[in-house]
């Protein structure tokens, strides 16, 4: 296995960029694992944003949920981003509640990271509980599975960076 980078921020805090940095400096043609669905116009237009902003030189993956299935071997890989990833499969399992929500999560982030064989892992998170407490349920179930998502990824990862305005902080 290589290395894992976790990356985490706000909203446009620069986090994808930094990324796309930090995979750029390790391959020509690196690959871009993106977990989005597209549901309106507005976020057509951003996703086409950083589509534009990478270039061709990219091999674009849509992976909305088995993020752990795909062949990385001997790849640099970017993870963009397991927010989306993660409200994907918060929806899927609504019915059957957040622990159920969160067991599918570590699993499939356990063949993600296990058995990816990639030789460089980043992936990308927001971070989305500085916001304090929200007075909405189903909000206050989503902050708290994607914080859990979020250490569970950093304990996992050899570096683990917030990025706040566009600067890195190194915390792991």
């Amino acid at each position: 296995m290589g290395k894992i980078i976790f990356v985490s921020g706000g909203q446009r805090s620069g986090k994808s960029l930094f990324a796309e940095r930090l995979v750029l400096a390790e391959s020509d043609c690196p690959v871009y694992v993106a977990t989005a669905e597209v549901h309106d116009a507005d976020f057509a237009d951003r996703v086409r944003k950083h589509q534009e902003r990478r270039g061709s030189s990219w091999t674009n993956i849509e992976e909305t949920r088995q993020i752990g299935a795909l062949g990385l071997a001997g790849r640099v890989v970017l993870v963009d981003c397991l927010t989306l990833w993660a409200s994907n499969l918060f929806f899927d399992y609504e019915a059957e509640g957040i622990d159920k929500a969160w067991t599918q999560m570590q699993e499939e982030l356990d063949r993600l990271l296990s058995k990816s064989q990639a030789d460089l892992l980043v992936l990308v998170s927001n971070e989305i509980g500085l916001g304090g407490t929200s007075a909405n349920r189903m909000q206050r179930k989503f902050a708290d599975l994607l914080g859990w998502v979020n250490q569970y990824v950093a304990s996992r990862s050899d570096e683990a960076y917030l990025i706040v305005s566009g600067l890195p902080l190194r915390l792991k």
